[in-house]
């Protein structure tokens, strides 16, 4: 499907949600916030940006639509833009393929300054050493500061997963990544990572329409509220139910920007005209007036 053609499907699909009218009495706050505000993930110490810069939008089988649409030295190009404009954290994967993207654009901006996320598929040691060195090889960087285990579905993925697991642990103890965590895909996996204290980080689909979520609203923000609660960083994915709430981005945004468990959150765009509309797009949504 052409991108026209998938933003008019996106449209079409996005009205048939029949989302009743936008409480804005509700979520509209008395702050503005922007995408450049600096937070800090829980308890990591780790601090970005409000706004991630999403580089995998339908991204599988290492390809996005950006390093389609843009290649290496265009999506380089947007990343330097964004943090131009205060934007620091990029959000990247393995599935993605953006690696070299994240490379390309660090020739030109320090390595300290920003903070970059991946995320892995490895299930074992072997796999999760392995992994660990072609990303920093991959990305031209000594250091990962959040890498994520990717796409958990199963309620036992901690222990599936524990000798992908402990080496993130040792790699953290050792200097190699500042944090780890999860980014769940079932309710399951995802209360399984509310309980686990070896998740640092979640990766969690939240928006006001329930699209694309692990369950409806209030059961995944209840979860969310418990994470935050047990000092864990909080970064919301899917603000835009992947594409299907496209003419509810206002909406969206100002939801988000008021779930005070949402410590920061990740959108992909795929040129600076997107980029800087919704930067200005989330301070007119985060404020009454």
């Amino acid at each position: 499907m052409h991108r026209k053609e998938f933003i008019k499907h996106s449209v079409f699909a996005a009205g048939s949600l029949a989302l009743s009218p936008f409480p804005y009495s509700l979520f509209a706050g008395e702050t503005r916030k922007h995408a450049s505000d600096i937070v800090t993930l829980g308890d990591t110490g780790i601090q970005v940006s409000r706004l991630a810069m999403g580089t995998g939008t339908h991204g599988v089988g290492g390809a996005s639509a950006q390093t389609r649409e843009l290649g290496v030295g265009g999506l380089a190009n947007l990343l330097q833009a964004a943090y131009d404009h205060g934007v620091i954290f990029w959000d990247s994967a393995d599935a993605y393929g953006t690696h070299p993207h994240l490379k390309e654009a660090l020739k030109y901006i320090p390595r300290e300054k920003v903070v970059i996320l991946t995320k892995t598929h490895a299930t074992n040691e072997q796999e999760m050493r392995a992994d660990l060195d072609r990303f920093r090889r991959e990305i031209g960087t000594d250091y990962l500061d959040i890498v994520l285990l990717h796409l958990m579905t199963s309620p036992n993925w901690d222990k599936q997963y524990r000798g992908a697991m402990n080496v993130l642990s040792e790699a953290r103890e050792e200097g190699i990544v500042r944090a780890h965590g999860v980014s769940c895909h079932t309710l399951p996996a995802l209360k399984t990572a509310a309980r686990s204290p070896w998740v640092q980080v979640d990766l969690a689909r939240i928006n006001p329409a329930g699209v694309r979520m692990d369950a409806d609203v209030p059961t995944v923000s209840s979860i969310l509220k418990d994470m935050k609660a047990k000092g864990k960083g909080v970064i919301g994915m899917k603000i835009l139910g992947g594409g299907r709430l496209v003419n509810r981005i206002d909406e969206s945004l100002q939801f988000t920007l008021a779930q005070e468990f949402v410590d920061s959150f990740t959108i992909g765009t795929e040129n600076r005209t997107e980029f800087q509309d919704l930067r200005k797009r989330i301070p007119a949504a985060s404020a009454r007036g």
